[in-house]
């Protein structure tokens, strides 16, 4: 799978943005509803999936290793598995696109089970690190075999069975702790993982409701999530809430855009991914949580953000692990503020898709902004709610949170701002422009 031709954009400001969307599904629990119902003997169902390329590279890769995925044309989707250890050799090479959540809780999948895959991506992919996962699954019993610098193009050869580890997460990283419980799905006795620092949890409770054996401790050395293997997995029925990422976007466009009044429906607040809203609430934002309830597990409200005036602060180091792919939106946020945003401790945004860090500090400069670059983040000097310069290129590096976060920046610019190439929207969100069109009264 690779990125469309390039295809850039010039976005014009907004005069206002008003009335109610539903965004996609969550991203995360999209994944992970595929890879768990691959597992479980029967047949699941998922409402709300994401139908981005990133969670369509899961369910092919799914499909080649044995799974029988189908879309009816309602948009349910209903997957056949083929319980835990029933994983297939597949065939030809798993292409994950741009997908490094496909790519790294697959290979946890697949450390597991006595069977070899190669794993491809675009040449965004290729440029990041899978040394992180490659550790601790290599401490199981995988072989794996990558390119220079721990990248894509790798191979992987399954262990089964494979050695049950503790381990304790040397960063913060979902991630990585997914695929460590995904391998130990297959794997006798219980493994281990232990995080200092909270991460979403959703591989947690997921894992449980398809009947795993989870468990959750707090200690002193940090939260323990213990699995025990050889598990057999129940099918279930999932309805996916709206990605709170990509909900992320029309938070902030909201708040920035004089006379903005949007509702979003549907979106996941799961405490450890909603980050951005406490820090946007910080910053002044009015943003009202309506009808919350909990669907699946998970705790959902549609949200209501008007425009407000907002002011800089400096973000609190540990809101970062749940909001780490909002930064780039923050980082607009900051920009029309009052006074300074100084947004650290986010080292990871350095080996996403782009560094996400250079690539939003370069683009709010080509756009009139003034950015202090950190090691760890950035600091934000803040117009006061007023417009932006504006008038810019801005390379979005092939990343599309760079692309969707530049979008809302140019919708409060007094100059329009071109993108050089906002193909890679649809890897995650590929109703965004067609939504925003919505919202604006314009024609997409």
């Amino acid at each position: 799978m690779s990125h469309p031709e390039p295809s850039s954009l010039t976005v014009p400001p907004a005069t206002r943005l008003a009335g109610r969307i539903r965004v996609p599904g969550d991203k995360s629990i999209s994944h992970r509803a595929l890879m768990l119902s691959a597992l479980a003997v029967g047949e699941s169902r998922v409402e709300g999936l994401l139908e981005g390329e990133d969670v369509l590279a899961t369910a092919a890769a799914l499909r080649a290793m044995g799974a029988r995925i189908e879309r009816d044309g309602a948009g349910v989707w209903t997957i056949n598995g083929f319980g835990v250890g029933g994983l297939l050799q597949p065939a030809a090479a798993l292409d994950m696109g741009n997908s490094g959540t496909s790519t790294r809780l697959l290979m946890g999948l697949i450390a597991s089970h006595p069977i070899t895959a190669t794993f491809t991506g675009d040449a965004s992919l290729s440029a990041r690190p899978m040394e992180r996962v490659i550790t601790p699954l290599s401490r199981m019993g995988a072989d794996i075999t990558a390119s220079p610098g721990g990248r894509l193009p790798l191979m992987l050869r399954g262990l089964c069975p494979a050695v049950p580890i503790e381990y304790a997460l040397p960063v913060a990283s979902a991630q990585v702790k997914s695929a460590i419980l995904l391998a130990g799905l297959n794997t006798p006795g219980i493994t281990r993982v232990i995080e200092p620092v909270l991460t979403r949890d959703h591989s947690e409770r997921m894992l449980a409701g398809f009947g795993a054996e989870v468990l959750v401790e707090e200690t002193s050395r940090g939260r323990i999530i213990s699995i025990t293997g050889e598990a057999e997995l129940r099918p279930q029925s999932i309805v996916v809430p709206g990605d709170p990422s990509s909900a992320a976007f029309w938070m902030v466009a909201a708040s920035i855009v004089p006379g903005s009044d949007v509702t979003i429906e549907n979106v996941g607040l799961n405490p450890t991914r909603a980050g951005l809203v406490t820090a946007l609430r910080m910053m002044g934002a009015d943003i009202t949580e309506i009808s919350p309830r909990t669907v699946g597990g998970e705790p959902v409200a549609d949200l209501r953000v008007r425009h407000a005036a907002l002011r800089g602060i400096t973000v609190p180091h540990d809101l970062a692990p749940s909001m780490i792919d909002e930064y780039p939106v923050l980082f607009v946020a900051a920009a029309f503020a009052a006074g300074r945003t100084v947004a650290r401790g986010a080292d990871e945004l350095r080996v996403k898709e782009s560094d996400r860090i250079a690539a939003m500090r370069a683009a709010l400069e080509a756009s009139g902004v003034q950015v202090t670059e950190h090691e760890d983040g950035l600091s934000v000097d803040g117009s006061g709610g007023d417009a932006i310069p504006g008038g810019g290129t801005v390379a979005t590096q092939l990343d599309h949170r760079i692309a969707m976060s530049m979008t809302v920046a140019a919708l409060h610019a007094r100059t329009a701002i071109t993108l050089d190439n906002v193909s890679p929207v649809r890897t995650s969100y590929p109703t965004f422009f067609d939504q925003l069109a919505a919202l604006s009264g314009e024609v997409a």
